[in-house]
């Protein structure tokens, strides 16, 4: 869909919803002549003035009715949304042979079902990372993993579209796009609570919080570069992976005696570290 002389020209884009990560997919895809933004539809004028700004290509549009017919329709709103949009869209254009996408990393691509009704092939594409500074990802995007999903034709789009601005398309199981998404949630929100737990149990043996980070770094640091360098099982290290339940047990006791809640969440992590330290043993 990459637009290669001037009798090629990029396939149409209409975008619905303009926060963060449409405005750095609009302005990546603009750029790079991936397609060719058409229209802007959110839920001002405003909002969809600003976001051609950023962008620097597109039209404003002020309601669905405006839309015009367009190969390609990204759907950047919020997951409550979803429906909603693409029930809208399929109303207000005829979406037969386009490609209708949206980019949430908790929903998969059947909550486009309207619009496959209307005709259209529809996918899923989330790219994995933080949009919290807009510019600043668009001037780093390349490289980044987007999980992909959805039918083989919108897929057969999409892909060169986003290999264009740099990205990584990665297909998932649209089965398992909930699942896909807590990996990511495992991997960030609840490292940050677990962290948490280690700082406050150190305060609690009585070492300033500032000390307590100090002596937690290199034990997280070098335990992920540990998993990313040899795998989650050859980077387990403590007294589990030594079969050490007495050490274990003890500080169960310990940690529930102190908090409870996160004696609780100590327990939870038992078993499964227990599972991975088996894991180990095999290798």
């Amino acid at each position: 869909m990459r637009a290669t002389d001037a009798e090629t020209p990029a396939a149409s884009l209409n975008l619905i919803g303009a926060g963060h990560v449409g405005r750095v997919l609009g302005r990546l895809f603009a750029q790079h002549g991936a397609f060719a933004l058409q229209q802007v539809l959110t839920r001002s004028v405003d909002s969809a003035r600003q976001a051609v700004a950023f962008i620097g290509a597109g039209q404003v549009a002020s309601a669905y009715d405006q839309l015009l017919p367009a190969a390609v329709h990204l759907l950047a709103v919020g997951d409550d949304q979803i429906v909603a949009a693409s029930e809208a869209l399929a109303r207000a254009v005829p979406l037969r042979d386009s490609v209708v996408f949206h980019c949430s990393g908790a929903l998969a691509s059947d909550r486009l079902q309207a619009a496959r009704d209307a005709g259209a092939l529809v996918a899923s594409v989330h790219p994995v990372r933080s949009f919290a500074d807009p510019a600043a990802v668009a001037a780093q995007f390349a490289g980044t993993f987007c999980g992909v999903e959805g039918d083989a034709g919108a897929l057969a789009v999409l892909t060169p579209a986003l290999q264009a601005i740099g990205a990584q398309p990665v297909p998932i199981d649209a089965a398992a796009k909930t699942v896909y998404h807590a990996a990511a949630v495992f991997a960030s929100n609840y490292l940050v609570t677990v962290l948490d737990a280690a700082l406050r149990a150190y305060q609690a043996a009585g070492i300033p919080e500032p000390v307590a980070r100090q002596l937690a770094q290199p034990l997280a640091s070098e335990s992920m570069a540990n998993v990313f360098r040899l795998g989650a099982a050859a980077a387990l290290s403590g007294p589990i992976a030594r079969g050490d339940m007495a050490t274990v047990a003890r500080q169960q006791q310990a940690v529930s005696q102190w908090d409870p809640d996160t004696g609780a969440l100590y327990q939870s992590l038992v078993a499964p570290t227990t599972d991975l330290a088996r894991r180990k043993q095999r290798k």
